[in-house]
């Protein structure tokens, strides 16, 4: 998790903690990786509103406004919130906020919802890359956050806090643990052998399979098909994770390259397919709005202009685009909204979706990753014109759930927002989309893990039981007897926000 802001940059910044702690973000999180952009005027307006709301049913429910929001009846007031500024697109009532037996019995239609996430991430424990920990201790000496610097660490996005808000602090099922190449290596989260340790400790630990990992490569750098022999041979992977455009933070990346280079890239995937490991997952998408300027020579290989060929190439292989190369990633609020709505088209995206079209194959899938999270919280009618597109061209089956915790922090607010998501009326009649339907409807257990679970050759029926009796389900078990569990839905985010003055 680099960050390359310059001083100017680190004037602009906050540190995420100083957020409102709503259960659902009220302004866009960096994780170092972009300039948050400021706080909507949108977004004020659904912060302003949550806290209306809490301090209301707070009150009613003999608590304060902090522990409400963490409960089930404070999601639901989030939820309800957002509605009021950006019309009905959630499935959500105030009887929800107003009585936590009615947030429960919604709840419980819920459970047992088999949810797969298939971008996760910490970092390594000896992980002091002066980019992410010099970062966070600068910005707090200037912010005078009551913090001390010299004890900020990156524990937020460590082991310990991983699992606590990934298997206690959420609904997540199975999750794939991730990585990403940097051109200079020590700014690598996790070599590969980690990545295979963690996965190791994590099952020995649950006593199920919790976790697969990835194998990150780095095509056309010197080694990379040792590297693909080693993890072969010594720690098979449960899938590859590739970036097309080099190193994701540098417009200087020395390294980009097509996946339909048939001299680079097609002696890897007939080595992939004799193994059996057959899922490639490839970062595709969130370039800046000047994409054109400042990344001039390798913004393309961000785009889907080398599926067709390789989908048609090697039908047996999946090539899962993370981010579901959605490009407006940082655009001014409602630009691309508006350009959707001259065009019925959202740049890259629509791209990745015609490709069925085009190479004749169904094996090309969207992973939905940080886009469908900014989104939401920027503009949910947005976020449903994004997932409609996808699932238009590629398919329900096609389209593939993603959190890119925990550097986004608990991915449950993530989860809910999708369960209670609807595609609105008028948008489905003028672009065709289809409905999302019921939380736990087709499509939506389709997208949280069913998919994915065919995919990873998971049987449901024979796995899903000790998910629900291993280690982590009896913890979780133990708090919700407690009467403790929404307490480790503290609302916190781990990043940085845009000031509130700028």
């Amino acid at each position: 998790m680099g960050t390359y802001f310059s001083d100017r940059e680190f004037a602009r910044v906050e540190p995420a903690e100083n957020a409102f702690r709503s259960p659902i973000p009220t302004q866009v999180i960096s994780n170092g990786e972009f300039n948050p952009p400021a706080q909507t005027s949108q977004q004020k307006q659904v912060e302003a509103r949550i806290k209306e709301l809490a301090d209301t049913y707070s009150k009613k429910l003999g608590m304060d406004r902090r522990r409400f929001l963490q409960t089930a009846s404070g999601m639901a007031a989030a939820f309800v919130a957002m509605n009021n500024v950006f019309g009905k697109v959630f499935d959500v009532s105030e009887a929800e906020a107003a009585d936590p037996m009615v947030a429960q019995a919604r709840a419980e239609g819920t459970k047992g919802q088999f949810i797969m996430d298939v971008q996760t991430h910490w970092v390594r424990d000896d992980y002091n890359q002066e980019g992410f920990v010099g970062f966070l201790k600068e910005v707090n000496q200037l912010e005078k956050s009551g913090l001390d610097p010299t004890k900020i660490t990156a524990y937020d996005v460590k082991f310990e806090n991983y699992v606590r808000q990934i298997f206690l602090n959420s609904d997540t099922s199975v999750a794939v643990l991730s990585g990403a190449p940097f051109d200079d290596h020590s700014w690598e989260f996790l070599t590969n052998k980690a990545i295979a340790d963690g996965v190791n400790m994590v099952n020995k630990t649950a006593g199920s399979t919790r976790i697969l990992g990835h194998a990150v490569l780095t095509p056309g750098q010197p080694g990379w098909m040792d590297e693909v022999d080693k993890a072969l041979a010594e720690r098979p992977p449960a899938s590859w994770k590739m970036y097309t455009i080099g190193d994701p933070l540098s417009a200087k990346t020395k390294y980009p390259f097509r996946l339909d280079d048939e001299k680079l890239m097609y002696r890897f995937y007939e080595k992939a397919d004799k193994a059996g490991i057959r899922n490639i997952c490839i970062h595709k998408g969130l370039m800046p709005a000047d994409y054109e300027q400042s990344w001039p020579d390798v913004w393309k290989y961000q785009t889907a202009w080398d599926l067709p060929k390789v989908a048609k190439d090697w039908p047996q292989l999946n090539f899962i685009i993370y981010h579901g190369c959605f490009r407006a990633f940082m655009d001014p609020p409602g630009a691309a909204m508006t350009e959707f709505q001259k065009t019925g088209d959202i740049k890259w995206a629509t791209e990745l979706s015609r490709v069925p079209d085009k190479s004749g194959t169904q094996n090309v899938y969207a992973e939905m990753g940080t886009s469908f999270a900014t989104t939401c919280v920027i503009d949910p009618r947005f976020a449903a014109a994004l997932l409609g597109t996808w699932i238009k061209g590629l398919g329900a089956s096609n389209v593939i759930w993603g959190s890119d915790s925990v550097f986004h922090g608990s991915p449950q607010w993530q989860i809910e927002a999708l369960r209670r998501l609807e595609i609105p009326e008028d948008m489905q009649k003028k672009y065709g989309f289809a409905p999302l339907g019921p939380a736990n409807g087709r499509v939506k257990n389709q997208i949280f893990g069913l998919n994915s679970a065919s995919m990873y050759n998971i049987n449901l029926r024979a796995s899903y039981p000790r998910f629900t009796e291993d280690k982590f389900a009896q913890l979780k078990k133990e708090y919700r007897m407690a009467g403790t569990l929404d307490s480790l839905r503290d609302n916190a985010a781990h990043g940085w926000i845009a000031k509130r003055s700028v």
